[in-house]
Order: C-alpha cells, then structure tokens, then sequence
C-alpha cells in the first residue's frame, strides 16, 4: 500500500506542479515512476537503450532458456522458438520501437503544445480555460487508476480471451500443444502467456491511453474560442505547427507494421501463404495508424472552416472598397500629381491579392497530403523484405541491373 500510495502522490504533485507550457504527452504514470525509481529512465526519458535492454531480457531471454531446455527451440515441433518469426518482430522489434517512441513523442509534442501559448492561439481570456484543459489531461495521464485497468485488460482480455481463444496456432509449437480444452501450454508456454505477451500487450494498450489523452486534450483546446487569422502563411489560420505533430509518431506506425510483418511472416512459411493475399489487412493496418494518429487534429476542421468563412466576407469587403478607391484614384478621377509607376498603391493592390489569395486558399484540415503519405509509408515498410517471397533477392537484383545496364 506504501509503494502504491507513494506513486499516487508523486503523480498528483508531477500534475499540479507543472505549468501549462511543460506539457508532456509521456513523462508520468505509474510505471513512468517506477522507471525512474530503477534507474531505467531520466527526467526527460533518457536512458532508453538500457530500458530496450532490459525489457528484451524480461519478455524474450526466459524463452529462449526454457525453449532450450524443453528441446523445441530449433526442432522437435512444428513453430520452434528460433523460427517463430511473429515473436521476434514482436519483442525485438516492435516492442523496442514503443519503448523509443515515448523519447520521439516528448522531444517532438511537447514543443508543439508550447506554441499554443507562443504564438498567442489562446487568447487571454481563455488562457485559464487551456489551463484546465492541460491540467485535465495531467490527471488523467498520471492515473494510476488507469493503468491498473489496462493491466486488468490485458489479462482477462488480452491473454485469456484474445490470445487463448483466437491467436494460439492450431498445432504443436514450442510454447504448447492443442488440446481438448484449449492449448496445453509448456513451460515456456506459461512465461510466453503471463509475463512476456501482457507485458507487450500493456505498452500498446498504454499507447492507444496516450492517443486517447491526446485526441481529448485536441478536443476541449477546439472548444475554446481561438484566435485564428484568416492570412497566416500557414494556411491554417496559426495553427500549422500542429501538422508536423503527426509526424512525431513515425515510430509507432513502424511498430504497428512491424506487428503485421511478424503475423504474415509466420503465415507465409507456414501455412504456404501467398503474400499478396494480405492486401485487405496491409490497407486496415495502415487505415488504423491513419485513424489512431491524424483523427485527432480533425476536431479543429469546424473552427478552421469558420476561420475561413470569416476570411472571405471580411478580405473580400476590404479588397472592394481598397479596389473601388484604387479606380476612383487611378482611372475615375482626374489624374493625381504623383507618378503611376513605383506608386505604393499599386504595390498595396498586389499585397492585397496576395491576401486575398492566401484567405481563399487556407485549408480546413490540419493534416496534410505528405504527412499521411510518411506515416502509410512507415506502416507498410516492414513489410517489404516479405516481398522477396514472391521474387527472390538474386532475381530483383537482375532485374534492377538489367533496368539500369
């Protein structure tokens, strides 16, 4: 009760202590502290390398030593342990990319958020509301409530339900055998189901929280009444530093891809599976990175869109009464005594086009063309070196030479 009352307190001082511009989307939770406390994380996430380490020797080591001893590590069983290909991407590389994801998140998001104050989007009457909202999201990033339920999750649902009844193959690998009731797990089997898989399974779970906390902090900031300017270069009315956000979890579409790879890969030598039969679950797999990662950054489209409007009525009102007074100058009237080339006017008329222009031009969402390409493109990359299952490495490289030569 001390050590779960300590964690309690620590993460009820770490989001009352914190002002609103030190926002981070990962520096708390329990096992944020508990890292600390081990000396497997700094302030600042530092320190990753040994927490990869030393998580891979928890999850993945024991297996190895138990498959060993069991004699179904190279042999003896259909799926050995050192050709179980879904397992190794899983824990030495997908479970690697979560762990340093959180590094990329923090140094990437957490100056992001900080230009909401910066760049004065929040105005002042409403900066006691922002800071509510930060606030909000502290509390429930720190919850130590909500953790405990993700561990929960993941085993009644995660093992028992998910893997035990749908994932387990159907035949004898070197973590059990099929049984009249289920899988008969080995050794290995138990420490696979128990510790390695929900310890895999939490730090998903923890992530999708963390989109979850990021999508309702989005959403209450777009309830507030910003200050948005129809002009800025950005075309997105000042908020154009939230479309680079996306790009801060790269990482984690590589471990949502390397997660399929790992699936398909097992499927392919095994079952004699024929890799292009998995384009539906390559497109939902990329479609579910897409939704988990920009969906978030839609809730400001109604406001955008309002921005916009505003834009055009108030620009278009400007530029005809600038454009009327320009021809009653210029082509109306008597011609004044100053001389038509180099006049301010004309350059004034162009800047104002311009502005006009840039109003007509500005965009309702803030996620653009390239970055949804960059993260599909991340999703559907571990995937590649199953392509040599169609064409062999030797046969493409003949081909590119007989391209190129």
């Amino acid at each position: 009760m001390g050590g779960r009352d300590s964690l309690a307190a620590m993460a009820t001082a770490n989001s009352t202590a914190t002002p609103p511009e030190d926002f981070s989307l990962v520096l708390g939770g329990p096992l944020y502290q508990l890292f600390r406390r081990a000396h497997l994380a700094g302030d600042a996430l530092q320190l990753a390398r040994r927490r990869v380490v030393i998580i891979a020797l928890i999850v993945w080591l024991p297996l190895l030593v138990l498959s060993g001893l069991q004699g179904t590590a190279l042999h003896t069983v259909a799926v050995p342990f050192l050709r179980d290909f879904e397992l190794h991407v899983r824990f030495l590389g997908a479970l690697p990319l979560l762990v340093i994801a959180e590094m990329v998140v923090h140094q990437r998001l957490r100056p992001t958020l900080q230009l909401f104050s910066d760049r004065e989007v929040i105005p002042p009457s409403q900066r006691e509301r922002f800071a509510g909202v930060v606030a909000a999201a502290y509390r429930l990033r720190n919850s130590l409530v909500a953790e405990v339920l993700l561990v929960a999750f993941v085993y009644l649902v995660g093992v028992q339900l998910i893997w035990r009844q749908w994932l387990v193959l159907n035949t004898a690998t070197w973590y059990g055998a099929p049984g009249p009731n289920g899988p008969i797990l080995s050794l290995a089997g138990y420490w696979y189901g128990y510790v390695s898989l929900p310890i895999f399974q939490f730090l998903l779970c923890r992530w999708y929280l963390r989109i979850f906390i990021w999508a309702r902090f989005l959403f209450h900031v777009s309830r507030i009444e910003l200050s948005l300017v129809p002009s800025h270069p950005d075309k997105l009315g000042g908020l154009g530093f939230l479309s680079g956000s996306v790009f801060a979890f790269v990482p984690l579409a590589l471990a949502h891809g390397a997660l399929l790879a790992g699936t398909l890969a097992n499927r392919v030598f095994y079952a004699g599976a024929d890799i292009r039969a998995f384009k539906p679950e390559l497109a939902l797999m990329v479609l579910w990175v897409l939704l988990l990662v920009c969906a978030p950054l839609l809730v400001f489209a109604p406001q955008l869109s309002r921005t916009r409007r505003r834009g055009i009525a108030e620009y278009g009102t400007l530029a005809e009464r600038y454009v009327r007074a320009f021809e009653a100058k210029w082509l109306r009237g008597a011609p004044p005594d100053e001389p038509f080339l180099g006049s301010a006017d004309i350059q004034s008329l162009a800047d104002l086009s311009n502005s006009v222009e840039g109003v007509r031009t500005m965009r309702s969402v803030p996620v653009g063309r390239d970055a949804v390409i960059r993260l599909a493109l991340a999703t559907a990359a571990p995937i590649v070196p199953l392509l040599l299952t169609i064409m062999p490495l030797e046969e493409l490289a003949k081909k590119l030479l007989g391209l190129l030569f």
